[in-house]
């Protein structure tokens, strides 16, 4: 941490050397004579601080000065990958999934409201695998979604698909998902595989991230996929466990399914009086009256009935003239 902050030995090695000239000078601070001397040592001292490059930026003040100015690799990453792909799929993945389900209605997949969503997978590594059931055996490829085709750059009917995985629990129960790994990060990978980049594992890591909370950043704020994908960070901190991704996949399904509310009233709401023995909703005109409204949840209830028009004031003029 100490030389990320530009304390390294360097910095210490001139903090001493400048206190020994200092020392040498003889404090010429308080001689108004010796300005001659003063002018001079501060000369040496910063050719000495920029030949030993302290008086450059530290790692720290240069990650944030590219973070601010989003010079770092990851942000132009995460952008190519909003624009270009995520804000063209996402608003049509629940025609997709709809058409879909229409074809393999006897399987009856996508349960859940979380399982209708994109499953981007992030792992720090940026280690990615094309197929995921190399990864982890309780993932299997279950089938493709209907192909969108848009036009794209000159192409005509350009085809984006996804494909849809069969993730088994520890039950070997089966949770159907559309999942797949974030593409830009075979870029990162490849980048620090190559020596003419510059590009090392440290550097990879911090990219990642730095795409993750962009990528993140830059969804919350798209209403053109609100509610249509989730991100999903894959440490590499359990490597040795085979099951690792598949864990991963069910913990954010299960944890949508949680988050989900009833929308809908539940299908037993009238309920009889214990002290009554008659029926707490009886027929009035062919309409059914409850007689304890408070003994069941609220409803909205909308009428099909036009609206009338509001009656116009009618003058009366019969008290007047009776005064008169």
């Amino acid at each position: 941490m100490l030389p990320a902050c530009g304390l390294g030995g360097k910095t210490l090695l001139t903090a001493g050397l400048a206190g020994l000239l200092l020392y040498l000078a003889g404090h010429p601070l308080p001689h108004k004579g010796q300005c001659g001397k003063l002018l001079v040592l501060a000369s040496v001292l910063y050719a000495l601080f920029k030949s030993l490059g302290v008086l450059g930026p530290s790692e720290v003040e240069v990650s944030d000065i590219c973070e601010r100015r989003k010079m770092n690799v990851a942000h132009g990453l995460a952008w190519s990958f909003y624009l270009g792909y995520l804000r063209l799929v996402l608003p049509h993945l629940e025609d997709s999934i709809t058409k879909f389900h229409a074809t393999h209605q006897a399987n009856s997949p996508f349960r859940s409201r979380g399982s209708r969503k994109l499953l981007i997978l992030i792992p720090l590594n940026a280690n990615i695998s094309h197929k995921l059931e190399d990864e982890d055996d309780n993932i299997h490829f279950y089938d493709n979604l209907p192909n969108n085709e848009i036009n794209r750059a000159g192409v005509r009917g350009r085809v984006y698909k996804h494909s849809v995985y069969r993730v088994l629990d520890g039950d070997g129960k089966a949770h159907e998902c559309v999942v797949e790994y974030a593409t830009p990060l075979l870029t990162l990978y490849s980048m620090s595989q190559e020596s003419s980049a510059g590009f090392g594992e440290p550097e990879r890591r911090q990219q990642v991230l730095l795409f993750y909370r962009t990528l993140q950043d830059i969804l919350d704020h798209s209403l053109e996929c609100r509610n249509r994908y989730t991100l999903i960070l894959l440490k590499d901190e359990h490597e040795d466990d085979p099951h690792v991704l598949s864990k991963a996949i069910l913990r954010h399904l299960q944890q949508q399914e949680k988050e989900e509310f009833c929308l809908t009233p539940p299908p037993h709401q009238e309920t009889e009086h214990p002290l009554s023995s008659t029926p707490s909703s009886l027929p009035i005109n062919n309409y059914w009256h409850h007689p304890d409204p408070m003994s069941r949840e609220p409803t909205l209830m909308f009428s099909l009935e036009r609206p009338l028009p509001l009656k116009e004031p009618v003058e009366n003029t019969d008290d007047y003239q009776g005064r008169q």
